[in-house]
């Protein structure tokens, strides 16, 4: 059976349900007491049930109207504050941002960011998907993500980008390998002859060119490369070779590593102004074409480090 309820029946219901009375609920709801009356008889034949008992003297609510006020006030409730929530998401104080990061993204900057948007915007649900760099593109171009914290280039003419934190450049090397013992940022030079972990030129290009051209003058032997900065890490410390990778990675806790500065910071050793000392980029990239008004809303607690 298909029930019918009007929002003018609940609330002629709630109203005569509090007050017991159909001419004091008549006076709140400033209507007279005939279609007060004929809301009530319309919602007890959709419901199939009689709500309430009444005659010349009193009315009395029936356990079936007891139990079906409760829900009735839930559902003005719920009327009443579905507008506000429509206006919050609209104007983004609201709603669902999903978020791509990457593994080494998530340690430099996803905590904080997490803990910004609880306390500033705690309305907005945040979706978690790690991806890679290529996976988070992808991901924007279909409409399944917002937002991600990723590696450029990001050659997309939709795409729009900007900083959001910027680190060091440092080697991995194994515990109680000589180039820890130097005790002084290490220069290209330092890596003449050394196996070296490296990254893939297509799935990690970002990584792959700052290897490169950290290491341009020198003569390393590059015995692997790889995907992600933890399988570097990781390879590092089975001794297969050292690596470079950002300052962040520190933070991986991986055993039988140490981590060595870099002249620099790591930057462009051709850089005669020596640039900034923090070449390692993390970018925002988002759709701009996106149509998620809290997508705006996230994107101004962000920093802008500029070019």
């Amino acid at each position: 059976m298909r029930i019918m309820l009007t929002l003018d029946q609940i609330r002629a219901f709630v109203a005569v349900a509090e007050e017991l009375h159909f001419g004091r609920a008549a006076d709140r709801l400033r209507m007279t007491q005939p279609p007060l009356s004929r809301h009530i008889q319309k919602l007890e034949r959709s419901v199939g049930v009689t709500l309430l008992e009444r005659d010349n003297r009193r009315v009395v609510l029936t356990d079936a109207g007891r139990a079906f006020l409760d829900d009735a006030r839930r559902m003005l409730s719920l009327v009443d504050t579905a507008g506000d929530r429509a206006r919050r998401i609209a104007s983004g104080a609201a709603g669902t941002v999903r978020l791509g990061f990457t593994a080494v993204s998530a340690i430099s900057m996803l905590g904080a960011l997490l803990r910004r948007l609880s306390e500033r915007l705690p309305e907005i649900d945040v979706i978690l998907h790690e991806r890679v760099t290529a996976g988070q593109v992808d991901g924007l171009l279909r409409g399944e993500l917002d937002l991600g914290l990723a590696r450029p280039p990001f050659d997309i003419a939709t795409l729009d980008s900007r900083v959001v934190f910027r680190e060091p450049l440092c080697a991995v090397v194994p515990a109680g390998h000589r180039l820890a013992e130097l005790g002084r940022p290490l220069a290209p030079d330092d890596f003449d002859g050394l196996p070296v972990v490296s990254y893939n030129p297509i799935q990690s290009r970002y990584f792959h060119e700052l290897t490169v051209r950290f290491l341009t003058n020198a003569h390393p032997r590059i015995e692997q490369q790889v995907h992600q900065i933890l399988t570097a890490v990781l390879l590092v410390a089975a001794g297969r070779g050292v690596a470079l990778a950002p300052a962040s990675a520190r933070s991986l806790g991986v055993d039988g590593v140490s981590f060595c500065d870099l002249v620099r910071g790591g930057g462009d050793p051709l850089d005669d102004g020596g640039g900034s000392g923090e070449p390692v980029e993390l970018h925002v990239i988002w759709d701009r074409t996106s149509t998620n008004p809290a997508l705006g809303r996230v994107l101004e607690l962000l920093p802008d480090l500029g070019p």
